[in-house]
């Protein structure tokens, strides 16, 4: 069994919880293959076009893991999992919770500015005296092509 594919115990805790698609007279993709690729996405980190040949189109794991999204099966999941692991005691609710640590901030929260919406030169100033930093080329630029009452 490959690394990155679900064991068959965890397959048999997991299947009956997805939602079966009534047979539309195509083949259908697996439904295990396509649950192993859109995993394989979510713990990588990488883009659906870079999923692997082997998990099928990117285009089906995609598809689908949206239409899970919108019809609440990823939360029905969780909670039946959370259910099953409560009724055999093996989940500690007062430590139990999401590790968010890879989720990807925004450029505003980096620092950058939104779209339309520049930095004030004088809150720049402002910080880097706060922060008793040494003016740089970029902060040196920024004041002098833009003087403020504060120097």
């Amino acid at each position: 069994m490959k690394r990155d594919a679900l064991t068959d115990r965890q397959w048999e805790a997991i299947e009956p919880l997805l939602p079966h698609a009534k047979p539309t007279g195509r083949p259908r993709r697996d439904l295990r293959v396509i649950l192993d690729g859109i995993l394989w996405v979510v713990r990588t980190g990488a883009p659906w076009r870079d999923l692997p040949e082997r998990f099928g189109p990117w285009q089906t794991a995609y598809d689908r893991f949206n239409r899970w999204r919108r019809d609440g099966t990823w939360d029905r999941v969780l909670a039946a999992l959370q259910m099953r692991l409560d009724a055999a005691d093996r989940i500690d609710w007062d430590l139990w919770c999401v590790d968010g640590s890879n989720v990807r901030a925004g450029r505003a929260a980096a620092g950058a500015g939104e779209k339309g919406v520049s930095k004030s030169p004088q809150t720049t100033r402002w910080a880097a005296r706060a922060a008793d930093s040494a003016a740089n080329s970029t902060w040196s630029l920024t004041v002098r092509a833009c003087p403020s009452p504060l120097r």
